[in-house]
């Protein structure tokens, strides 16, 4: 029983010695070695704020708060370094698992992680040390305009001390990306549910399964399918970063129900509708961030039993006020065109739109700054149809304006005067349309 009673009071003061002996050994004098050792490879200043060996929960070093570059390009919180205890007494000393706590990364870390082994010849010895796993918590990159979400990875390595295969995942685990090396080649599955977009306009992501090929700096996209708001996209595409960003791919959509991305863009002027088509696009940048800046697409779509709020087309072209049409909305059946895009600027070509009452087609340019410019020409049928009236889109995104062109609005008046309401009216706008296809259109005049 006495022996018991001793291991019971022995167990806790060899756990108290474990946990104290490390702090009792004196390791600041390794940290100068430590810092210059470590400047010395990566070509910038180090700085360490502390080294501690630990003897639980196995034995490790820990070092913590450690600084590299000038401006705090890259920063970790801690970094524990794990032997395997047998390979201490080999020639080739293994490290267990190299865990990573909570590292910051700046894009100014790329220089100094593209410059290391530049004009190192290959090893021809065995390293001297391997490592057997990698494992990074809470990563975060600092990147200019883009908040992305903070990651966990799992690197199992070689003995040669290359990647095997990684794991990739964000901290709550919706999205996750497997990595595994294939003949000079990286295999990239990636998933996610539930999962909202960092960059851009923050869509809201159901169901994301794609497949990638990375080979030097090209990373081909050879399937990346997307379920949301209802509908479904796919994509194929090709990135490339050798000198500058490239990206060329093509587009997929059907059935995307477009009312709540179109509000994130717009909260004045909303559609509603399901949406449908497909295009190809492109896109080059000196940075990933400013991919979007430059994109050129090309996408010929379809909105089938919708809505557009904000505009009544069928009161603009009756009333021939100088209100008309700038509030209510219009219901359509279909709503097809083409949409062109080059940089900030979006052009919708070949607008079609038709539903029980009206008939309407034309072209709208959107501006950089917002700005809508373009005409539409409007039929609206009571009994016998109309002449298509021809109205001038301007304002903003945010506030539409529709009106009657200056051309449309004296035709009908001299019509009217002439021949009188009705067919005078009609007559004369017609007469005045083809008028203004000869001589130019209201800005010229």
């Amino acid at each position: 029983m006495k022996k018991y009673r001793r291991i019971l009071i022995a167990i806790p003061i060899i756990l108290i010695v474990l946990v104290v002996i490390p702090f009792l050994i004196p390791m600041s004098s390794y940290i100068a070695k430590a810092e210059q050792a470590a400047s010395d490879a990566l070509g910038v200043p180090v700085k360490i704020g502390g080294l501690r060996v630990a003897l639980l929960p196995t034995p490790r070093l820990n070092v913590s708060d450690v600084v590299v570059g000038k401006d705090e390009d890259f920063t970790v919180e801690d970094v524990a370094v794990v032997p395997a205890i047998f390979s201490l007494f080999s020639d080739v000393k293994t490290i267990s698992s190299l865990k990573v706590k909570r590292p910051v990364i700046k894009k100014s870390a790329l220089e100094i992680i593209s410059a290391l082994g530049k004009g190192d010849e290959p090893a021809s010895e065995p390293a001297s040390v391997t490592i057997r796993e990698i494992s990074i918590s809470k990563a975060r990159l600092v990147w200019p305009d883009m908040e992305l979400p903070e990651l966990n990875v799992d690197i199992l390595m070689t003995p040669e001390n290359k990647p095997e295969s990684a794991q990739i995942a964000t901290v709550d685990n919706k999205v996750k990306i497997d990595l595994i090396p294939e003949e000079g080649r990286q295999l990239i599955t990636m998933t996610a549910r539930g999962w909202t977009l960092p960059v851009g306009v923050p869509l809201l992501i159901d169901k994301l399964d794609s497949e990638m090929v990375l080979v030097d700096s090209r990373l081909d996209i050879q399937k990346l399918d997307i379920e949301l708001y209802e509908g479904k996209v796919s994509t194929n595409a090709v990135l490339s970063w050798q000198k500058n960003w490239e990206l060329n791919g093509k587009l997929n959509v059907a059935g995307v129900e477009v009312a709540k991305p179109v509000s994130m863009v717009s909260k004045s002027t909303q559609l509603s509708g399901k949406l449908s088509g497909d295009g190809s696009y492109k896109a080059s940048a000196k940075e990933p961030a400013k991919l979007m800046d430059q994109l050129y697409a090309n996408f010929r779509f379809k909105v089938l039993n919708g809505v557009l709020d904000g505009v009544d087309l069928a009161k603009a072209a009756t009333l021939l006020g100088s209100k008309g049409g700038m509030e209510g909305q219009t219901r359509f059946d279909t709503l097809t065109g083409v949409l062109n895009v080059a940089g900030k600027q979006y052009h919708l070509r070949n607008l079609d739109i038709v539903s029980g009452l009206l008939k309407a087609s034309g072209d709208v340019k959107i501006k950089p700054n917002k700005e809508l410019d373009g005409e539409v020409k409007v039929e609206v049928k009571k009994g016998a149809t109309l002449a298509a009236i021809p109205l001038q889109v301007s304002g903003t995104t945010e506030k539409p304006m529709v009106f009657p062109t200056k051309a449309a609005m004296a035709g009908a008046a001299a019509g009217t005067a002439i021949l009188g309401p009705g067919v005078g009216t009609s007559l004369g706008i017609q007469a005045a349309d083809k008028i203004k296809g000869l001589f130019g259109s209201d800005k010229d005049e």
